[in-house]
């Protein structure tokens, strides 16, 4: 079963684009109708996941006022969960080959329930962010398999079950920040429990319904080491190296942003922005990134080719963190908030063509996963710098500061990308599920 899986993953990494255009693959609706139990227990524990991208973007605030907890343990929040991230990519593949996917998943499951669960207890802060490292070993685990899970089990072909993640996907990035936002205005803890509940749902179904791991020896072997040799391929790592700089300002964003927008409201006498407010505006954010990615960003490719799209979005990015630091610097909500929404857009298109650039790379022999955990840890290891940092910058240099920042992080991301030279990626077809696993480990 498990070498169907990884066999299955390498066809749906290396699918072509066209298989994407439309009259090529089934309706979602007939694509959904026909799907076994499994993938839809999988699925379901993905929008799970998916929503815990967002949850909690929309109560940074509250925690803050709740726990009384500094803005430099808030955005640790971020940087902890992003630092485990790093290390998990090192890991994920071993133990998958070790253990098996099912058990690897399972257990992923298993530690995103504790971590959610023991947060809706926490009375610190400091709490809260041991809790985070735990969640995001859960998330990395979990997220590594699950779309292999789909794909070796789905109904269809390949496209069939890559829709059904593409709307797993979606539905999570775009409600994620609207539960965190409702349940958080009855209590910080309440989205935590909501979604220990949901994930332990999730756990039961996955543990009881989705099928038993082969032997080890039907496994293709990883070693830990493994991604960390796929980077001695210069496109990958010139790649990995320019995503880690765009992602420090992905996470600028998604660490600063509710706070920069408190602290304007603040400036005009009121109160920090609530959930409800905050919600909104990482709805918009989270639905125009999964949009982008899925729909936006092949087009943007078959026009430009994939390397002068990246150059042209991290531009569109830089653009949108100005307008987030000219609002902070006006204390206005609404630019800042607009910058924030804006801002997924040339964000999903990133998460898409930045990993078919580095997916599209490295050598042949190289199993497409091994060279993604490679490209990931140096992309997840930006983010997490950028989330530790961002409340010092904002304590040195003021608000708008850390939006400052992340513009000048794209600028070396555009000098990075634009030492790429290779053709033959620039122009090979969009892997079917970039967008995915662009998005998927955030």
């Amino acid at each position: 079963m498990t070498e169907k899986i990884d066999d299955a993953h390498s066809a749906a990494v290396s699918a072509p684009l066209a298989a994407t255009e439309p009259g090529t693959h089934p309706a979602l609706i007939e694509t959904f109708r026909k799907q076994p139990r499994a993938v839809w227990v999988t699925a379901f524990a993905a929008v799970i996941a998916f929503m815990g991208i967002g949850l909690v973007d929309p109560i940074l605030n509250t925690i803050a006022e709740a726990l009384h907890a500094p803005e430099s343990k808030l955005t640790l929040l971020f940087g902890v969960y992003l630092g485990v991230q790093v290390f998990a990519m090192l890991i994920t593949g071993w133990s998958a080959y070790t253990f098996g996917p099912k058990r690897t998943l399972t257990v992923g499951l298993v530690l995103i329930v504790v971590a959610a669960g023991l947060s809706a207890f926490g009375s610190t802060i400091d709490q809260l962010i041991m809790l985070r490292v735990l969640w995001g070993l859960g998330n990395a685990l979990f997220m590594a398999t699950a779309l292999a899970f789909i794909v070796g089990q789905a109904k269809g072909g390949q496209r069939g079950a890559i829709l059904l993640y593409e709307a797993a996907l979606g539905v999570g990035l775009a409600v994620g920040p609207l539960i965190g936002a409702l349940l958080g205005s009855a209590s910080w803890q309440a989205p935590f429990a909501g979604t220990a509940l949901l994930m332990l749902v999730g756990a039961i179904l996955c543990a009881w319904m989705l099928p038993a791991d082969g032997p080890r020896g039907d496994r293709t072997p990883v070693r830990i080491t493994d991604p960390l040799a796929a980077l001695r391929d210069r496109t990958l790592l010139v790649t990995a190296i320019g995503s880690g700089f765009y992602t420090g300002a992905l996470f600028t964003i998604i660490a600063w942003a509710p706070l920069a927008l408190s602290v304007a409201n603040k400036a005009h006498g009121h109160g920090a922005v609530g959930p409800i407010g905050a919600g909104l505006v990482f709805f918009g954010w989270g639905l125009l990134t999964a949009l982008a990615g899925v729909f936006l960003a092949p087009r943007i490719a078959d026009r430009f080719g994939q390397k002068e799209g990246v150059l042209g979005a991290i531009t569109v990015y830089a653009a949108a963190m100005a307008l987030a630091a000219y609002g902070a610097a006006a204390d206005s909500v609404v630019l800042i908030g607009l910058a924030v929404i804006l801002s997924g857009l040339p964000s999903g298109v990133l998460n898409t063509l930045f990993t078919s650039v580095a997916m599209s790379s490295g050598d042949p022999a190289t199993p497409r996963s091994v060279a993604s955990a490679g490209y990931s840890f140096l992309r997840w290891m930006g983010g997490a710098a950028s989330a530790i940092a961002v409340a010092h910058i904002a304590s040195w240099f003021g608000a708008p500061a850390p939006f400052w920042f992340a513009a000048s992080y794209c600028v070396i991301a555009i000098a990075v990308v634009s030492l790429v030279r290779n053709d033959a990626t620039d122009r090979a077809p969009i892997p079917a599920d970039a967008a995915l696993i662009g998005t998927e480990e955030m």
